[in-house]
């Protein structure tokens, strides 16, 4: 799915602000669903979190808000009915867009995706049309690594599966999805070892460190 460019005449608020980082001021939101939210790490609430620390400790003049609009258990369907009064309230520049993992799941067989590929990727481009309304640029992060042999099925519910097949599949299709769109992609693909991960799903205090460094880097902060 390719979507139409932005018209001009398209109403939005717009400040004067860089397209890149390397701004005084800049707002951001990050939306996802437990991982982005910082399930599993007690020391700094996630990636997000070690995000938004970072930019607000360290010694320079930026200003830079960091929201964490993770919600547990969230997928594309649930974040396109709050997206948009998320954005309205906070006005961020950049919004990023980690989802999809609960998206991949199935209900006790493969064949039965919690949200069907097709409708996956049809989400993709509402997700990125409604940002587009608040945000000077949207950039998707990919799906992060599993261990599946804990999450077939998964141990608080057994009727739920995740593999790595199915998780590489959608990780694929927002890849495509943004070189289609000319969008950034952050790949989180091969980051994060079983050692990284605490349930087999959600990365550990280790495993957000890792994210945490992936994503800074990658917004050069």
């Amino acid at each position: 799915m390719v979507l139409p460019k932005e018209s001009t005449g398209k109403e939005k608020k717009r400040k004067s602000k860089s397209l890149t980082l390397n701004f005084m001021e800049k707002t951001i939101c990050v939306f996802g669903s437990s991982i982005a939210w910082g399930a599993w790490d007690p020391e700094k609430g996630g990636w997000v979190g070690r995000l938004r620390s970072y930019v607000e400790t360290r010694n320079n003049n930026d200003y830079i808000q960091v929201y964490n609009c993770g919600v547990s258990g969230d997928n594309s369907e649930w974040l396109l009915k709050r997206i948009e009064v998320e954005c309205v309230a906070r006005e961020p520049d950049l919004v990023l867009i980690a989802i999809g993992m609960n998206d991949s799941q199935y209900i006790n067989t493969k064949d039965n995706s919690r949200v069907p590929l097709e409708k996956f990727q049809s989400n993709l481009g509402e997700l990125l049309m409604k940002a587009k309304k608040y945000a000077l640029e949207v950039i998707f992060i990919g799906l992060s690594d599993i261990d599946e042999t804990k999450l077939m099925p998964i141990p608080w519910d057994v009727t739920k599966y995740y593999d790595k097949e199915n998780v590489a599949l959608y990780n694929s299709k927002i890849k495509e999805f943004c070189e289609k769109n000319n969008l950034k992609f952050i790949e989180m693909q091969g980051l994060l070892n079983n050692e990284d991960l605490e349930d087999g799903l959600h990365p550990n205090a280790q495993g957000h460190e890792k994210m945490f460094l992936r994503v800074k880097d990658f917004l050069e902060l």
